[in-house]
C-alpha cells in the first residue's frame, strides 16, 4: 500500500504541474524497517517515528529521482512480484545507504492492481454509463500508467463533475440525519423508565444503596421547594374562616384554632423567604438561606408545621364535645333521635351515646332553649382532616416515610375520635340523613384512612421520581463535568499543537467553516535551528538501550528542557515551531498584536530577534547543565536568519503549524553548514544583531544550496563596555578557520570534535611565531578554564 501511495502522489503531482503549469516535483523513498513511535517534548506536540530505518527512508527520498518511487532491497523482499523494478544505484549516491549496504530500486510498472475502495466504486460507475472495462480503459493510456491510478483519477474527474450536486446532497442528508436523531433523542428520553434504573440504586425504603448520593439527595433541595408549606398555612386559614362562620362557638376555640397561625406563619415565611429574593429585604433572604441550608433544622420546621394543623383539628373536635355539654346547644331533633337510641343500646356495651353525655336533667332545658334551626355536624372536622392529610402529603421538605407516618398517625387520631369520642354526635346527624346503612361515623373513619394511604402512595410516588430526577441531575452533571472536563483536555491538547493565536482562530471562530484554510504572512520573522550533530552517534538500537527507547527519553528530556525556556516571561514571544529528530525549530516576531509604526528604528522592529538570539544561548546552557547530570557531551549547531515568511497549518488529518519560505530555508542552510557549538547568521542578520551589541566573526562564504555563495558570520557573544582590565595583552582578532577554531573553543565542548583542532591548530602558529604560541594557550587557560575542565585535560 506504500508503494501504491507513493505511486498515487507522484501522479497526483503530475497533474498539479499540467493544471497550475508549475514545476513543483515529488521524490518517494520507502524503506522497510523497525521505528520508535512517539511525541517528545511539552509543546507543540507532534507525533512521529524514529530509528536508523527512518533515517534510511529519509535517504532513500533525497536519493532519489523526480518522479520515480525509490526502494529499498528490504522493501522490495515484501512486495511479493506485485510490481517490476529496476536498479536505482542509490547507494552511489549516498553513501549513508551504501554504509548499510543497501541496493535500491525504482517501481517501473504496476503488474498485480491493488484493488482499493475507490476502484470498486469506480467499477460500480462505469457499469452504470458503458460497458466499457476497466482494462480497455487502461490500455488507452500511456503505458506508464497502472490501473489503480487510472481508476483514482477517473474517480476525482467524476466526483469534480458532479461536485456542487454532491454537496447540495451531502448537505441535506446530513439535515436529514440530524432531525432523526434528535427524534430518537426525544423518544429515548421520555420513554426512558426511571424505575427499573433506580431499583438496582435504592432499597425498599427508597434510600440510596450508596451513602454519600443518599446524604446529597438529604441536602439536595429544589428552587421554590418551599413554597408548598403556604398549603397548610391556606389550610389553617380555611379552619378559622369556616369554624366561625359554619360552626360558631365559644371563644375559647376561636383561640384554639386561631393560636397556631403564628407559630406556622413565621415558620412558612422564613422558609420561602429565599424564593422572593427581588422582592423582600436582604437580611430576610440571607436568614432565610442559612435556615433551609442545614437539613435537620429544615425538615424539623416542616414537620412541627403538620404537626400543629393536624393536633391543632384534633383538639378542636375535643373542644367540639366539651363546647356542646357545657353550653347545652343542641337542637330538639337531635335529642328526639338520641333519645329514639335508648333501647337500643346496651348498657354493658361500653358504647358512650348521648344520655350518658347530656344528663337528664338538662333535657328539658336543651329543649326549652336551643332554638330548632341550630344543628351542628361532627362531620366537618373530619372532613377537614383530609385538607390536613393533602396539605402534609404536598411538603417537599420530608421525604416519604415521614410524611407516611405522619398521615397514618393524624388520620388514626381522627378516627378515633369519631368512632369513640363523638359517636352520639354522629347518631344525631345520621338521624338528620334518615339512618343511612352505614354510620357516618364509619363512612368519615374510613374516608380517612382511605384518603391517608392514598396520599401515602402518592408520597412514595413523588419521592421517587424526585430521587429519579435527583439521580438524572447528578448523572447529567458528572457527564457535564466529564464533558467539560474532556473538552479543557481537548482545548488543552489543541493549543498544545497549534500556537495559540491560531488555536485560537480555530477554537473560537464559530462563523468558520471545517474545511477553511489558515495561512498568514509575516514580513519580519527571525527563524533558528538549533541541532545535536552528535546525538546519531549516541543513538544506539543495542539491547542495553531498550532498542533505542532510552536514547528516545534523553532526547525527550532535552526537548522537555528547551520547551520549558519557553515559559519564562522574556521568551513568550518565540514560537516553537516543530522539532526534527533531534533538530529543534523555533522562531519569533510570530505575533499578530505587534503593532509597529512603519518608521520604526530597528532595534523596536527587531527587538524579537535579539531575544530569539538570546533563546539560542540558554539553549547552550540548558543543554550543558544536562551534559553535566547525564555525563555526555552533546553540543548545538545553530543557525538563524531574518525576513518574511508564509504561516499556516496544512493537512486535511493530523493538522500541523508550519512556516515556509526563502528565510526558513536559509535558516536551516546557516545549520546545516555550520560549527558544532556555534551560531551561524547571514551577514544581514549579522548587521542588524549588531545594533543589540553582539559582536560576531567573519567565517567567510559558504556555499549554501539554491542561494550560492553567501557570506555568513559566528556569534561571539554581547559585547560589554570596559570589560578589559588595563595591562592586559591585546586580543587578536583572526580570520578564516584557525580564527575559528581560537574563539570558538569556549562554545564548544572539545570532547565531541572528532579531531583535536586546538592541539593542531597550537602546533602550526608554533611554527610560525613563538609570541603568539605563548599567548593564546594562556588566554586560552584564562578565558576557557571553567567551559573546558577536565574534558580539554583528556582531550589533550
Amino acid at each position: 500500500m506504500c508503494v501504491h501511495m507513493g505511486l498515487s502522489m507522484v501522479k497526483a503531482i503530475k497533474y498539479v504541474q499540467q493544471k497550475a503549469n508549475s514545476p513543483v516535483d515529488m521524490r518517494v523513498g520507502i524503506h522497510t524497517g523497525a521505528v520508535l513511535a512517539g511525541i517528545l517534548g511539552q509543546r507543540q506536540w507532534q507525533f512521529d517515528v524514529y530509528s536508523k530505518d527512518v533515517e534510511l527512508a529519509n535517504k532513500m527520498e533525497s536519493s532519489g529521482k523526480a518522479g520515480r518511487v525509490h526502494i529499498s532491497d528490504k522493501t522490495l523482499a515484501f512486495l511479493n512480484g506485485e510490481f517490476e523494478v529496476e536498479p536505482a544505484f542509490g547507494e552511489k549516491r549516498e553513501e549513508l545507504l551504501r554504509i548499510a549496504g543497501l541496493k535500491t530500486y525504482f517501481i517501473t510498472k504496476v503488474v498485480k492492481p491493488f484493488a482499493s475502495p475507490c476502484a470498486k466504486k469506480i467499477n460500480e460507475i462505469r457499469t452504470e454509463n458503458s460497458h466499457t472495462s476497466i482494462n480497455d480503459l487502461v490500455n488507452e493510456e500511456d503505458d506508464d500508467n497502472d490501473a489503480s491510478l487510472d481508476d483514482e483519477e477517473l474517480l476525482a474527474q467524476k466526483v469534480i463533475t458532479n461536485g456542487q450536486q454532491s454537496a447540495v446532497a451531502e448537505d441535506e442528508e446530513e439535515q436529514v440525519k440530524l432531525e432523526n436523531f434528535k427524534q430518537r433523542l426525544k423518544d429515548e428520553l421520555v420513554t426512558r423508565d426511571g424505575h427499573e434504573n433506580l431499583t438496582k440504586d435504592t432499597n425498599i425504603f427508597l434510600r440510596f444503596k450508596n451513602p454519600q448520593l443518599e446524604q446529597c439527595y438529604a441536602v439536595y433541595r429544589e428552587p421554590y421547594s418551599s413554597l408548598p408549606l403556604l398549603a397548610a398555612l391556606l389550610v389553617q386559614c380555611i379552619d378559622v374562616l369556616y369554624s366561625y362562620l359554619v360552626l360558631p362557638r365559644s371563644t375559647l376555640h376561636f383561640i384554639n384554632i386561631a393560636a397556631p397561625l403564628v407559630p406556622i406563619a413565621m415558620l412558612v415565611v422564613i422558609s420561602i423567604a429565599e424564593s422572593f429574593s427581588g422582592m423582600l429585604p436582604k437580611f430576610f433572604v440571607d436568614v432565610s438561606k442559612r435556615f433551609n441550608d442545614i437539613t435537620f433544622v429544615r425538615e424539623l420546621a416542616a414537620i412541627i408545621i403538620a404537626l400543629t394543623i393536624g393536633l391543632s383539628n384534633v383538639i378542636d373536635m375535643f373542644f367540639f364535645v366539651t363546647f356542646v355539654r357545657t353550653e347545652h346547644i343542641v337542637s330538639e331533633s337531635e335529642f328526639n333521635a338520641t333519645g329514639g337510641l335508648e333501647g337500643e343500646v346496651e348498657e354493658d356495651d361500653g358504647v358512650v351515646t348521648a344520655e350518658h353525655l347530656l344528663p337528664e336533667s338538662f333535657v328539658e332545658q336543651m329543649r326549652e332553649a336551643v332554638p330548632t334551626e341550630r344543628i351542628l355536624y361532627p362531620s366537618y372536622l373530619s372532613n377537614f382532616g383530609i385538607l390536613i392529610l393533602i396539605a402534609i402529603a404536598v411538603i417537599a421538605q420530608l421525604t416519604h416515610l415521614t410524611k407516611i407516618l405522619l398521615l397514618l398517625s393524624i388520620a388514626a387520631l381522627h378516627c378515633y375520635f369519631n368512632i369513640f369520642i363523638m359517636q352520639d354526635f354522629y347518631a344525631v346527624e345520621d338521624d338528620l340523613a334518615h339512618q343511612p346503612i352505614i354510620s357516618t361515623r364509619f363512612c368519615a373513619s374510613g374516608l380517612l384512612l382511605v384518603a391517608a394511604l392514598a396520599l401515602s402512595t402518592l408520597a412514595r410516588h413523588m419521592d421517587h421520581e424526585d430521587r429519579v430526577i435527583f439521580k438524572w441531575k447528578t448523572e447529567v452533571a458528572e457527564q457535564k463535568e466529564t464533558a467539560n472536563d474532556m473538552r479543557q483536555r481537548n482545548e488543552a491538547l489543541v493549543y498544545n499543537v497549534l500556537p495559540v493565536h491560531v488555536a485560537e482562530h480555530f477554537m473560537k471562530n464559530t462563523k468558520r467553516s471545517h474545511d477553511d484554510l489558515y495561512s498568514q504572512s509575516y514580513a519580519e520573522v527571525g527563524v533558528l535551528f538549533a541541532s545535536m550533530p552528535n546525538f546519531s552517534d549516541f543513538y544506539s538500537e543495542e539491547t542495553v538501550n531498550n532498542q533505542g527507547l532510552e536514547c528516545l527519553r534523553f532526547l525527550n528530556e532535552v526537548i522537555s528542557d528547551f520547551d520549558a525556556l519557553l515559559e519564562l516571561p522574556q521568551f513568550q514571544d518565540i514560537i516553537k515551531i516543530k522539532t526534527i529528530g533531534s533538530t529543534y525549530m523555533g522562531a519569533s516576531g510570530i505575533n499578530l498584536q505587534r503593532n509597529l509604526r512603519n518608521d520604526a528604528p530597528i532595534t523596536e522592529r527587531w527587538s524579537h530577534l535579539a531575544v530569539l538570539v538570546e533563546f539560542a544561548l540558554e539553549l547552550k546552557h540548558a543543554l550543558q547543565g544536562i551534559n553535566e547530570q547525564s555525563f555526555n557531551h552533546f553540543v548545538l549547531k545553530m543557525g538563524i536568519n531574518h525576513g518574511p515568511i508564509t504561516a499556516g497549518v496544512i493537512g486535511a488529518r493530523k493538522p500541523h503549524y508550519d512556516i515556509w519560505g526563502n528565510t526558513v530555508n536559509v535558516a536551516s542552510r546557516m545549520e546545516s553548514t555550520g560549527k558544532a557549538g556555534a551560531i551561524q547568521v547571514t551577514e544581514e542578520t549579522c548587521n542588524i544583531l549588531q545594533q543589540f551589541g553582539y559582536t560576531f566573526l567573519q567565517r567567510g562564504l559558504v556555499a549554501v544550496k539554491g542561494k550560492g555563495q553567501l557570506m555568513t558570520y559566528y556569534l561571539q557573544g554581547k559585547s560589554q563596555p570596559n570589560a578589559e582590565p588595563e595591562g592586559a595583552p591585546p586580543s587578536i582578532e583572526l580570520h578564516g578557520p584557525e580564527a575559528l577554531a581560537l574563539d570558538s573553543t569556549g562554545e564548544l565542548e572539545t570532547s565531541d570534535i572528532k579531531t583535536p583542532l586546538l592541539k593542531i591548530k597550537a602546533q602550526e602558529r608554533s611554527a610560525e611565531t613563538e609570541g603568539i604560541v605563548a599567548q593564546e594557550p594562556e588566554s586560552l587557560r584564562n578565558g576557557n578554564a571553567g567551559q573546558m575542565g577536565g574534558e580539554s585535560q583528556s582531550l589533550l
